[in-house]
């Protein structure tokens, strides 16, 4: 009887069962070949594998991204960045804002230059702690180089003098003090150590750079020129070149002949060790972001030296507190942070050639490159401070090498430093600058 009905249905008395469930029914069309289908699966998940392949973490790709995390997602800081670009929004849309532009472009650039900080100390663990520390310095002062480029260039002369002034008061008091007193709280039971030599080096420079400022500002206000405003722009011009000859001879002192002086007094073993497990990104990734981060502070930069005018009128504050306290502080977020983070980890001899290797850098290279750079521009930038913030400069870096002398610090040191600063801030909110017509 089973026999029988299959082929009462239409089907060949000899199928096998499978043939059955794989035979299509009349009038329906034929399915593509099996063959065809296991082809295209293989390719679709061939792609698949490609992209992962090119996503993994040892790839090129993969790295970008692991790079890309790490310096932009990775830090809470980073959730400051779109103030950046709504500072340039609000720039266009009105020019009655120029306080908030000011304040935006301000607390955009803070991130920035955290992370520039971040990938110089990536870098300066390929590069050993005598160079890393120049390098903190050198692209942590990129921020205020910048924003004293845009400055020179709109011919605000003493918005460019004051806020190199303030980095140097701040690098000094305030990122040092803070430094020496996070670390001394974390180390409270004995004092921290440093080289001390190198030390008293860097305090030597800056009396030379504090002596090219005082005679340009004692010539002006004796009235003792040969030719009246021109003498101290010639006088400053030609300091200044002495100055750049001064911190160049003091680069090769430092990286070449006495190397063996600048070397950290804790064990090299021990920073070897710290120093590999810091390592989050590579060489050539730490430069790219060096490079990208930079040109985006320069951008934001421009917004910001336009505002500072509008937004001392807006905010009520002097232009002179402006620059010589609010600039600084966000120029100075890189060495602040990474200053703290090596104190804290007692390698203050990183912190030191951050701190006070960053005031150094400023007052003997930057200060005298933008007098130069003013020269090439047709701007008459000169040395001469005026006697309010050239007294405030050499007082400080008296107090700063009185702290350096012994070769140790504590969080009480620290805490006169950031108690000097506070005095410091509170006389430039007072201060009116006699040159604020002229320029």
């Amino acid at each position: 009887m089973m026999g029988a009905e299959k082929p009462a249905l239409g089907f060949p008395a000899g199928a096998e069962m499978d043939e059955l469930e794989l035979a299509p029914p009349a009038g329906s069309p034929a399915p593509p070949p099996p063959r065809k289908m296991h082809s295209l699966d293989f390719e679709h998940i061939g792609s698949l594998a490609a992209v992962a392949e090119s996503l993994a973490p040892g790839s090129k790709w993969g790295r970008a991204l692991t790079s890309v995390r790490v310096v932009i997602f990775q830090a809470k800081i980073n959730v400051l960045l779109p103030f950046g670009p709504l500072a340039i929004m609000l720039h266009y849309l009105s020019r009655k804002h120029q306080g908030w532009v000011f304040l935006f472009s301000l607390i955009g650039i803070t991130p920035l230059a955290e992370r520039l900080g971040y990938a110089t100390e990536q870098l300066a663990c390929y590069t050993g702690p005598t160079v890393g520390g120049l390098l903190n310095a050198t692209f942590g002062n990129a921020t205020e180089m910048i924003i004293s480029i845009y400055a020179l260039k709109n011919g605000m002369i003493r918005v460019v003098q004051q806020s190199l002034l303030g980095s140097i008061l701040s690098n000094m008091l305030l990122v040092l003090g803070c430094a020496f007193f996070a670390g001394g709280l974390v180390h409270s039971d004995r004092d921290q150590v440093f080289n001390k030599a190198s030390a008293v080096v860097n305090s030597g420079l800056l009396l030379m750079a504090v002596l090219g400022l005082m005679f340009p500002a004692v010539l002006h206000f004796t009235h003792s020129e040969a030719q009246y405003g021109k003498s101290e722009v010639a006088l400053s011009r030609f300091s200044s070149c002495i100055m750049l000859v001064a911190y160049a001879s003091y680069l090769f002192f430092q990286l070449k002949s006495h190397r063996s002086m600048y070397s950290p007094i804790s064990d090299e073993e021990e920073a070897i060790e710290d120093e590999e497990d810091e390592k989050e990104i590579t060489q050539w990734e730490a430069i790219s972001w060096l490079f990208i981060l930079t040109i985006w502070i320069s951008v934001l930069s421009g917004y910001l030296v336009d505002a500072i005018q509008g937004a001392s009128d807006s905010l009520n504050l002097p232009v002179a507190f402006i620059s010589v306290i609010l600039l600084p502080i966000v120029g100075n977020a890189a060495e602040h942070a990474s200053a703290i983070m090596f104190a804290m980890k007692n390698k203050l001899d990183i912190t030191l050639g951050v701190a006070i290797g960053s005031s150094t850098q400023i007052s003997m290279f930057v200060i005298p490159f933008c007098v130069v750079i003013g020269w090439m521009m047709g701007q008459e930038m000169d040395l001469n401070f005026q006697l309010f913030e050239t007294a405030t400069l050499f007082i400080t870096v008296l107090v700063v090498a009185f702290m350096l002398q012994e070769g140790t610090s504590n969080y009480f040191k620290g805490l006169m430093l950031i108690l000097c600063y506070l005095i410091v801030g509170a006389s430039f909110f007072v201060h009116v600058d006699p040159d604020a017509n002229e320029n």
